[in-house]
């Protein structure tokens, strides 16, 4: 590939995923840091008499029965089951609790504020197309710092910082994952 041509893609891909880099260098850090955002949980209904009762692979179709039951109408990509419960999947927006309790099943409805919200696009929690977005941008990601390392060896100027760099983010990485 002619240098141009690679400088070209390196600076395309890099302006494009520029807004996604921001934002998960922003919710990893803010995550790291303990702000993790909140969610508003409110009670809306309990399905008397009912218990989940979840059986691997039809998470949804029960899911379904029981929502369909409390009188609520959601659009959810898949069902994620957690100790005593599930919830419904995309959690970057609003989605649905469910527990079993002594009087039958509890539904929640979850709203996320806007940390919250990100946090969760960043782990993956999101719509099916933006997991799909950060499919792409972890392979765009990995080209434009192979790219990057690559163009900055191949430059007289550069290469001597770019290993030096590259070197002493080298161990910093590795000092930091042993201690």
């Amino acid at each position: 590939m002619q240098r141009k041509l690679l400088v070209t893609i390196h600076l395309y891909l890099a302006a494009f995923f520029t807004p996604l880099v921001i934002a998960m260098a922003v919710t990893g850090g803010l995550y790291l840091l303990g702000v993790k955002g909140s969610v508003e949980k409110t009670p809306v209904a309990t399905i008397a008499g009912q218990q989940l009762n979840l059986e691997k692979g039809n998470e949804s179709a029960r899911i379904d029965a029981l929502l369909e039951q409390a009188g609520i109408q959601t659009d959810y990509a898949y069902v994620k089951t957690v100790p005593g419960g599930a919830i419904t999947r995309p959690t970057s927006r609003e989605y649905y609790e469910l527990r079993d309790t002594a009087d039958g099943v509890s539904v929640s409805r979850m709203q996320p504020d806007l940390i919250a919200s990100l946090v969760e696009l960043h782990k993956g929690h999101g719509p099916q197309a933006f997991r799909w977005l950060e499919i792409v941008f972890a392979l765009g990601l990995v080209f434009i710092m192979v790219s990057g390392l690559y163009l900055g060896l191949q430059s007289p100027m550069l290469k001597n910082k770019t290993l030096v760099l590259s070197g002493a983010g080298t161990l910093v990485f590795i000092i930091a994952a042993v201690i």
